[in-house]
């Protein structure tokens, strides 16, 4: 050790004297400091440009107590110091290339432009709060177990949980529920009736679509048709920023502290298992507790098998998780409504909507025979049927109707506006449109009416007159916007269609079909025995009252699964019923199937 010592002290004497004491520099006299030591010859080379970025971040990073905020901080005289070239306060470099530099210069390109959401999209809302996270597990739960079978009574089960996750992020957000966005909520929740009562596929999609639509509307609260139109996109596009957003309000709150989720986990973990344990031990003990719990607890081991239940549950978490950003952040999609067009001049708007006008005048005045007396016309016009006479015109009315509201948009639009005269000019023009449309909607609605007169109802036939009724109503409310203001319409015909949804889906069109068609072979008409097979458990009660054989080679084909108590609808209960009571009898159907069957088979 002490030779190591010796050694140290030795070779620290032969640098000292190695190195010549500095020339001029007075020694310190007692009670002084030290002259600060010049710096080694080596430190005073010309260095590049990436060298004295590396000494200045060096030089930062030993003085204790820097930051950013030092950079700019005033020295001894109270001068603001000259920030460092690489911090975002520097001025701009200068044109003139470094000394060190190759000499090219390099201009600073442009930032891009912002997004197109950016402007209508809210601040990120703060974490989800233990409510919101809890709605949406349960939905997730709801989700696994409840979807796999069906839509009906769980649909709405469903959406209770989903309701309640947005209306605790509104909260927790501090936004309260608009009475229009309670209004929409509510209708969204009657359409969910629809697959409760009815066993059609087609309706039900319907009805659910549009109930999603509405609740999108409920919790974006817009009000012109671009935020009418692109509400339910939002919800489509806000999974991915909400999923971050769930998972962020999970580690805040199984990071500890007095809301920490971590005792609320175990605690349903337990209830679980001894759910599971004594659940199992009672069951196995009575038979009828076991029948009580079949029925009530759904078979996840059933034919839709573990992976579907799981996607499904992870697809009602990724769903409420969307309805509650969006409830705490929702995007104003208002904002992206394109302005009112360039004005145009009277004899430019006006003329070319005043030569439609004269001729939508000239078709109804020759409609006008056929609304009045329809069937003498048909049969004493050029021989045509029934089925020819609708079909030739119905589908270019319909097209027509579409169109001429298309070209009223537009024509509003662009609309002369500067003064009274113009207002006034532009009522009477559109009005009149509007009227003649009325009455284009009319006659294809007769025609379609004469048509089913002959041939019965189908689903085509059905679902075509209620677009067409419904496009109808939409030049009503054109109409009634005219005189009392157009602030009202997109909602106005929002909920119109969702009325004309939910009355459709009610009203059970399979059943309608059924009945429309036994009344007709009643009369003597030809019964389509192979297309009445094929309907929904909705007609089960109108084709329950055929004679046999035809009852029973109606109803065979008709499919009522014996679906658990949640996906199961008030439509195939009653068919349950009906089939347990009368059981479908065996007989050859595959010629009365496939032949329209006349009032004297029997």
């Amino acid at each position: 050790m002490s030779d190591g010592v010796e050694g140290n002290d030795e070779r620290r004497r032969t640098g000292d004297a190695a190195v010549p004491e500095p020339q001029g520099v007075p020694e310190p006299r007692p009670g002084e400091a030290e002259p600060a030591a010049e710096p080694e010859p080596a430190t005073l080379l010309k260095t590049g440009a990436a060298d004295r970025t590396e000494a200045r971040a060096g030089a930062k990073a030993d003085e204790p107590g820097t930051g950013e905020a030092d950079d700019a901080a005033p020295d001894a005289s109270g001068t603001p110091a000259e920030a460092p070239p690489d911090s975002p306060d520097a001025p701009d470099a200068p044109d003139a290339p470094d000394d060190g530099s190759d000499g090219i210069r390099y201009e600073r390109l442009p930032d891009p432009p912002p997004p197109i959401l950016d402007g209508v999209r809210a601040r990120p809302p703060a974490p989800p709060g233990l409510a919101t996270l809890v709605a949406a597990a349960v939905t997730a739960l709801l989700s696994g177990l409840l979807l796999g079978d069906g839509l009906a009574v769980n649909a709405l089960i469903l959406a209770l949980p989903l309701a309640a996750a947005a209306w605790f992020a509104a909260r927790q957000a501090g936004r309260r529920p608009r009475r229009s966005s309670l209004c929409w909520g509510a209708g969204g929740l009657a359409l969910l009736a629809v697959p409760v009562w009815s066993d059609a596929e087609w309706p039900t999609l319907l009805a659910v679509l549009a109930a999603a639509g509405l609740g999108a509307l409920a919790l974006h609260g817009c009000r012109k048709w671009s935020g009418v139109l692109l509400a339910p996109l939002g919800l489509v596009l806000a999974v991915r920023r909400a999923v971050v957003w769930g998972w962020r309000g999970v580690r805040e709150r199984t990071a500890g502290g007095e809301k920490d989720l971590g005792p609320l986990l175990r605690s349903v973990l337990v209830a679980v298992v001894l759910l599971v344990v004594f659940g199992g031990l009672f069951a196995a003990a009575d038979q009828a507790f076991a029948d009580l719990l079949g029925s009530l607890v759904p078979d996840v081991d059933g034919g839709s098998g573990v992976p579907w239940r799981l996607f499904l549950a992870l697809l009602g978490l990724a769903a409420a998780l969307a309805v509650a950003h969006t409830a705490a952040a929702p995007t104003r999609w208002d904002g992206l409504g394109p302005g009112p067009g360039r004005a145009r001049g009277r004899v430019e708007w006006a003329l070319p909507l005043v030569l439609l006008d004269l001729l939508f005048a000239a078709f109804v005045a020759v409609q006008a025979a056929v609304l009045l007396r329809g069937e003498d016309v048909v049969h004493a016009g050029n021989g045509l049927t029934y089925s020819e006479y609708a079909r030739e015109g119905f589908w270019q009315l319909l097209f027509a109707t579409v169109l001429t509201l298309a070209v009223i948009s537009v024509a509003v639009r662009v609309a002369p506006r500067s003064g009274p005269r113009d207002r006034l000019l532009v009522r009477a023009v559109l009005g009149t449109l509007c009227l003649l449309t009325l009455v284009v909607v009319a006659s294809a609605v007769r025609r379609m009416d004469l048509y089913m007169g002959e041939y019965g109802l189908t689903r085509l036939r059905l679902s075509v007159v209620a677009m067409e009724l419904l496009l109808g109503v939409v030049v009503l409310l054109i109409l009634a916007a005219g005189v009392f203001g157009a602030r009202l319409l997109p909602r106005a015909v929002l909920a119109s269609a969702a009325v004309a949804v939910l009355a459709f889906g009610l009203a059970s069109p399979d059943k309608l079909i059924a009945k429309s068609n036994l009344a007709a072979h009643r009369d003597g008409r030809t019964l389509d025995l192979g297309y009445l097979s094929g309907l929904s458990a909705d007609a089960v009660p109108a084709l329950d009252r055929l004679d046999e054989p035809l009852r029973s080679c109606a109803l065979r084909s008709i499919a009522v699964p014996d679906a658990p108590w949640y996906a199961t609808s008030l439509s195939q209960a009653r068919a349950h019923e009906i089939l347990t009571a009368r059981p479908v009898l065996d007989h050859p159907c595959r010629d009365i199937l496939t032949d329209d069957i006349y009032p004297s088979v029997r």
